[in-house]
């Protein structure tokens, strides 16, 4: 009895030992199974949050905050192009460009970039990248007013930015890159003519990158060609006649206040002009005297003397050039004017225009257009 005893207490602390030793690999398996899921599920998060980031996790990752710096991203720009512009303008602090460019397509940023004005805190790649996924660019507002000259035109674009000035815009008015290829056969003929240049801007409120002369004439210029290429195609029109409808369009644009007016008042033009007629448009007097220094607000007939060739009353024909920017209505108006028997016409108080076939009636509608 004695002998069995000691056996059961030697045996007693080696089964303990065992259950211990079974324990503990229960215990590190344990261990291992609970790191190995939180694993997987941190890696399935991080991956998720890699290819499929979301407010989630900027919640939980917040994005940078402090002064940000403005970079411009111009039209056309890739995802490596636009990560290159980000570094040379101060956004990208640590990391390179080939980075953020991989960040940017790994977020999807690579084919939604756009040009424009992107206003970011300074950073490193990936959090560039993540800013950049919730930022819509902005652009810059320049507006081009019909029935401005030249030099108004110039002071007006310079007014609204500083980088715009009259010298530059001159230049980029004479720079043949800044029109459509398709409006090649006009531009060669205006090498040194900026004033017929600009009536090919079309004015329009336009939304530009960087708000730049050249900018602005290439944006306007290519609105011109895409609003009345078609017509230019269609008609086959030559670049000389084009231009002489650039300079009828400039008048009309003067003369008429009403736009339901243009075409009518075109057809007076054609008429004029088939008769060989002194053309006698106010406008182009008042720009003469514009050229000379002096601004007349009204014409009268001691103005009708001064010696100049867009004076239409004492020159036939067209006046050399644009006496300024014409707008859409002016621009139908010349391009299709209107077929009437028309020869003469007088402004009324509301805007319109009485329009008569003789001198007789045309003196009769001055009068009349008096007494309103």
């Amino acid at each position: 009895m004695q002998n069995n005893s000691q056996q059961t207490k030697t045996l007693r602390p080696k089964q303990q030992a065992k259950r211990r030793k079974r324990n503990r690999k229960v215990f590190f398996l344990f261990i291992f199974v609970f790191l190995l899921i939180w694993g997987v599920i941190a890696a399935g998060a991080f991956s998720y949050y890699y290819k499929n980031p979301s407010d989630f996790w900027d919640g939980l990752i917040p994005l940078p905050e402090g002064p940000k710096v403005n970079v411009v991203i111009e039209a056309g720009m890739n995802a490596t192009q636009a990560a290159r512009a980000f570094e040379l303008q101060g956004a990208l602090e640590k990391g390179t460009p080939s980075q953020l460019a991989r960040w940017m397509t790994k977020f999807g940023i690579d084919k939604k970039i756009r040009a424009g004005h992107y206003s970011v805190v300074p950073s490193d790649a990936w959090n560039l990248a993540r800013q950049l996924r919730t930022i819509k660019p902005a652009l810059l507002k320049l507006q081009i007013l019909p029935g401005l000259d030249i030099f108004s035109l110039a002071d007006s674009l310079a007014s609204q930015d500083s980088k715009i000035t009259p010298q530059n815009f001159t230049e980029a008015l004479l720079r043949d890159e800044n029109y459509p290829p398709e409006m090649s056969g006009v531009i060669k003929l205006l090498v040194d003519d900026e004033f017929t240049r600009a009536a090919f801007l079309l004015p329009e409120t336009y939304m530009l990158v960087d708000r730049t002369s050249d900018e602005a004439v290439s944006r306007a210029a290519s609105a011109w060609w895409k609003q009345w290429g078609g017509f230019v195609n269609a008609h086959k029109l030559s670049a000389k006649d084009l231009i002489n409808s650039a300079i009828a369009a400039s008048m009309i644009e003067r003369e008429v206040l009403r736009d339901s007016e243009c075409r009518v008042v075109s057809g007076v033009i054609k008429n004029r002009l088939a008769k060989n007629m002194l053309l006698q448009i106010d406008a182009t007097v008042v720009y003469a005297w514009r050229l000379a220094g002096r601004k007349v607000t009204r014409v009268l007939n001691k103005d009708l003397e001064i010696e100049s060739p867009y004076n239409t009353y004492r020159n036939a024909g067209l006046p050399p050039r644009p006496i300024c920017v014409p707008g859409s209505a002016a621009w139908e108006g010349a391009l299709d004017p209107e077929e009437n028997d028309y020869y003469y016409y007088v402004a009324r108080k509301n805007g319109y225009h009485y329009f008569s076939k003789t001198y007789n009636e045309h003196l009769r509608n001055i009068k009349l257009a008096r007494s309103e």
